[in-house]
């Protein structure tokens, strides 16, 4: 299983990112197929009072590199990486990593 994450760091408005996020690019990202899996979390520091090095980080999952490259390569995946510009304002770092699960886990809402 193959991860592709997002990170994005501290937005200049948090209230606008995140109304954003929610209600413009999630529906332009979910116009995507092919995943097996996508997860969204909004970052908490170690320590009380310190500042998360993110503000958010996402994992969207597929059986290959090349699957999620097929994704992102179709119109609905440019469309959605194109969108990205229009609301992080501290920036997004996107990579890959090739998942080993070591514990199992089912997350739930």
């Amino acid at each position: 299983m193959y991860r592709l994450t997002v990170l994005y760091g501290h937005p200049a408005n948090p209230d606008e990112f995140l109304r954003y996020y929610r209600e413009i690019h999630l529906p332009i990202a979910k116009r995507m197929h092919g995943f097996q899996g996508w997860t969204i979390g909004l970052c908490e520091p170690v320590a009380p009072g310190e500042k998360s090095p993110y503000f958010m980080i996402v994992g969207l999952y597929a059986d290959t590199r090349e699957a999620i490259d097929t994704i992102l390569a179709s119109p609905e995946g440019k469309a959605s990486i194109a969108d990205v510009a229009n609301f992080a304002t501290g920036g997004a770092t996107f990579f890959f990593d090739r998942e080993e699960v070591l514990i199992p886990v089912l997350l739930n809402d």
